[in-house]
């Protein structure tokens, strides 16, 4: 790896917002800012729960995985035109391009809305809209990943990737996603070995709430490519090794392990650990309406917390490129800028 000078420490904060990055982790649905919800209940003749912005963001007081989800499908109710994912997603992107994210592959929850009556191509063609014109205003590279959510059948997972043939060249890979305790990977190994014979990405949450198995079984048994949080795994020196061995990839959501008490504090976060392992770890914010912050809000937190360093810093960049599912040449084109950054400070 890449060795980086020491920077005085008053100058962390300046060098992780100015670093160029990618985000693997971010589900859209969860970017949806209170505002925005209000916005869209009015544009769509909705009435909702709350009485005003403020008593929603009260609402933000989680327990656990299960206690966000009900408030984060609650809000998702809002979304029902290809206009309103047009503008999920661009408010999202152009909050990344504040933070310096120059690649974003962005995970989207289709059951989600069609349980709801929104047709697929409704959801796809407007968070597609949005990822091509991140390229043309903002110099972003953003693409889509849809998520089965795993609290449901495989057979309904199954009619999903059905309803998606028609925008197969809109979407690049497959996730896994919801509650994960008591729903194990292997519940969709046959819909993920159709996907795979699709040549779609796989990926999946694993070992964020649920035990180190699930990140052994998503590996072996739906043959992921990288694991969505996977913290967990550090309780397994086996799999420690292997996520090693094999370079695996964990998308680490530093504010939402936080916010969703997989740690209590956040300087006893583990991502310094994972990383100083010798895995490849990265930053990202998950759903950052609900969790306190995109980005930079994760860097800054977490690096404040728990005493990270530039050579730190320096690895969380590269590993994020690195993990993503561009080509060799244009990560090559994204690492030669983030050592451009480096060199400056």
């Amino acid at each position: 790896m890449h060795q980086v000078k020491n920077i005085p420490t008053d100058r962390l904060p300046d060098l992780l917002r100015a670093m160029p990055k990618a985000e693997l982790h971010i589900h859209i649905e969860g970017s949806l800012e209170p505002e925005m919800i209000f916005s869209l209940a009015k544009r769509n003749a909705l009435t909702l729960p709350y009485a005003s912005v403020d008593e929603l963001r009260r609402a933000y007081a989680f327990t656990n995985l299960q206690s966000f989800l009900d408030i984060y499908y609650a809000g998702a109710s809002v979304l029902l035109t290809e206009q309103d994912f047009y503008d999920l997603a661009s408010a999202y992107i152009a909050k990344t391009a504040i933070d310096n994210v120059a690649v974003c592959e962005i995970f989207f929850d289709p059951q989600t809305h069609t349980d709801r009556g929104v047709s697929m191509a409704t959801v796809i063609n407007g968070l597609h809209r949005a990822c091509v014109e991140a390229e043309i205003k903002h110099g972003i590279s953003a693409s889509l990943i849809m998520c089965f959510l795993r609290h449901l059948s495989e057979e309904a997972a199954f009619e999903t990737l059905e309803a998606a043939m028609p925008f197969r060249d809109k979407i690049i890979g497959i996730g896994l996603d919801s509650g994960e305790v008591g729903n194990p990977p292997e519940k969709f190994a046959k819909v993920f070995a159709k996907c795979r014979e699709l040549g779609l990405h796989l990926v999946a949450h694993a070992g964020e709430e649920g035990p180190p198995a699930y990140v052994w079984t998503a590996l072996d048994l739906l043959k992921v490519e990288r694991i969505d949080h996977g913290v967990q795994s550090s309780k397994d020196a086996l799999l420690m090794a292997r996520l090693k061995k094999d370079r695996i990839p964990l998308t680490v959501c530093p504010l939402s392990n936080l916010k969703l008490c997989v740690f209590k504090d956040l300087r006893d976060h583990n991502l310094p650990q994972l990383l100083d392992a010798g895995l490849c770890a990265m930053v990202n914010s998950d759903d950052p309406s609900y969790f306190g912050g995109y980005m930079n809000d994760n860097f800054l937190q977490t690096f404040a917390a728990t005493g990270m360093t530039a050579q730190h810093a320096y690895q969380l960049a590269h590993n994020s490129f690195e993990a993503s599912f561009l080509d060799a040449s244009a990560k090559r084109l994204h690492i030669d800028k983030l050592n451009a950054v480096f060199e400056t400070f």
